[in-house]
């Protein structure tokens, strides 16, 4: 498998990020990584009418062959597909009725002759088309473009300090705003190192470390038949706090905090002995309150560079 190395580029002035591209001959690019997609296993049927909606003898029925591929030029996809048949005609529910469902990679179906949509699924890319099946004459195999390719995502606190996975997660939008002037939400809570699979275009991709301010946010591009990897750079650091009567003394126990940062404004509350928190990079205050004492700190956090913030009981 060969790769396309591309270097640095700053997307925005809040996020770097580093991407390489894979090219993918089928869906190869894709089997070596943790997938994440979304999709919904539904039992496989075989003869349906389009018409009657049940199960047809054989003899009426005509074979189906699918293929779904990531670009025009691509090779069939063998794995991690979900097809879809579904009648023309809506039901009581005013919904299209499913008629026949496969998980996999090419799918046949027995099918009457008629008309279908056929809809093809891979993670959070599909496609659809509108399928005649005739009465008479060759039923050609059915090939699907999809224009999709895939995007795994990580992060890094400064130049290249690693990110531990339970502290990150990543929000996927669509790149442009929708009429109330919110992004739509593609996906939610992506863990690093998971892969998802979309259709090619522009995603604006929000990365967040820990649970406090530290976000950056970068548009990235998703290339059909190709697997995207992006490091996103967060300027911020884990910041250890600890109220001591002597220092490197042990935390004194039952003692509430606020972080405040330079604008006053609180940005962090707990309570507890060692609380540790990831702060964007910045000047703050550390407030501890214990029996009913208010001891200070002024600190800083510099991206990449974890830290202990101790609070003498003399300060």
């Amino acid at each position: 498998m060969s790769c396309l190395m591309h270097a640095a580029r700053s997307v925005s002035v809040v996020a770097t990020v580093f991407l390489a591209l894979t090219p993918a001959h089928g869906e190869d690019a894709f089997k070596a990584f943790k997938q994440l997609d979304g999709s919904v296993k539904m039992p496989k049927l075989n003869a349906f009418s389009a018409n009657m909606g049940g199960t047809i003898p054989p003899s009426t029925s005509r074979n189906v062959s699918l293929e779904a591929r990531l670009t025009n030029d691509g090779e069939a996809m063998q794995q991690g597909l979900s097809w879809r048949v579904f009648s023309p005609i809506p039901g009581p529910d005013g919904k299209l009725p499913l008629l026949a469902s496969a998980e996999g990679g090419s799918a046949d179906f027995q099918l009457a002759p008629g008309d279908y949509f056929v809809n093809v699924s891979f993670g959070r890319a599909g496609a659809t088309k509108k399928l005649t099946v005739p009465r008479d004459g060759e039923m050609e195999k059915q090939v699907m473009v999809l224009d999709a390719g895939g995007i795994i995502l990580n992060a890094v606190s400064g130049p290249d300090t690693r990110i531990p996975a339970k502290e990150l997660k990543f929000d996927v939008y669509s790149s442009e705003a929708l009429a109330d002037g919110e992004r739509g939400l593609v996906l939610a809570d992506v863990p690093p190192n998971a892969i998802v699979r979309l259709n090619a275009g522009t995603y604006h991709i929000v990365s967040e470390y820990g649970s406090v301010n530290a976000v950056v946010r970068a548009d990235i591009k998703v290339e059909a038949g190709k697997l995207t990897e992006a490091v996103m750079q967060h300027h911020a650091s884990q910041i250890n706090l600890k109220l001591v009567s002597e220092p490197g003394g042990e935390a004194i126990a039952d003692t509430a905090w606020s972080v405040l940062a330079g604008s006053g404004d609180i940005v962090a509350e707990s309570v507890s002995a060692f609380p540790v928190m990831v702060l964007a990079e910045g000047e703050y205050t550390a407030v501890a309150r214990n029996k009913d004492k208010i001891y200070q700190k002024d600190f800083a956090v510099d991206a990449g560079r974890n830290e202990d913030v101790e609070i003498l009981l003399t300060q």
